[in-house]
C-alpha cells in the first residue's frame, strides 16, 4: 500500500511533536532561568540558561525535526531513546556543574553521545535513499556536537 504526500507530511508532523513539545520547554525553562540569574546571584545560571536554550531546546528540536524530514519512518522507541538520553544526559550535565561534580558531567556528556548515536542511526538506516542538503547539515551539526562534548568535559574537570 502506497502513501500519498499527505500522509507523508503527518507522519513528519507527528514524529517531530515530542522533539517540539521538550525542546519548547527546555527554551522555556532556559528564559525563565536567565530572568531570575541576576536577582538570585546564581553562579552558574546564564551559562545552565545557556545551555537549557541551545543544547536542551534547540538542537534537539534540531535532530528530532530534521531526522523526521530524512527518514520514512521513526519508530517511538528511536524517538524515546534519544529524547530519554538527551535530557537525562543534559540534567547530568547542568547538575554536575551546578554542584562541581565533573564526574557526573562525564556522565551526562556519555548519555548524550548515545543519544547522538541513535540519531545518527535513525538516519542512517531510515534515510530517503540520497545525500540532501538537509542531510548534509544534520551530519554537520551531529559532528560538532559530538567534538563538543569532550571539549565540555575537559573544561569541567579544569574548572573543579
Amino acid at each position: 500500500m502506497t502513501q500519498d504526500h499527505s500522509d507523508s507530511n503527518l507522519a513528519i508532523r507527528r514524529s517531530s511533536i515530542p522533539f517540539l513539545w521538550v525542546g519548547t520547554a527546555a527554551i522555556i525553562a532556559g528564559g525563565l532561568l536567565a530572568a531570575v540569574t541576576s536577582p538570585l546571584k546564581l553562579t552558574h545560571g546564564s551559562w545552565a540558561s545557556a545551555y537549557l536554550v541551545l543544547i536542551v531546546g534547540v538542537a534537539l528540536i534540531f535532530f528530532g525535526v530534521t531526522q523526521s524530514l530524512l527518514t520514512r519512518q521513526v519508530t517511538r522507541r528511536a524517538i524515546t531513546i534519544e529524547i530519554g538520553a538527551w535530557v537525562l544526559g543534559s540534567l547530568a550535565v547542568l547538575g554536575g556543574t551546578v554542584v562541581g561534580q565533573p564526574v557526573i558531567v562525564d556522565i551526562g556528556g556519555a548519555v548524550l553521545v548515545i543519544a547522538l548515536i541513535v540519531f545518527a542511526l535513525a538516519v542512517r538506516s531510515g534515510g530517503v535513499g540520497r545525500a540532501t542538503a538537509a542531510l548534509w547539515v544534520f551530519r554537520l551539526v551531529l559532528l560538532v556536537v559530538v567534538i563538543s562534548i569532550p571539549i565540555g568535559l575537559v573544561l569541567s574537570h579544569l574548572r573543579h
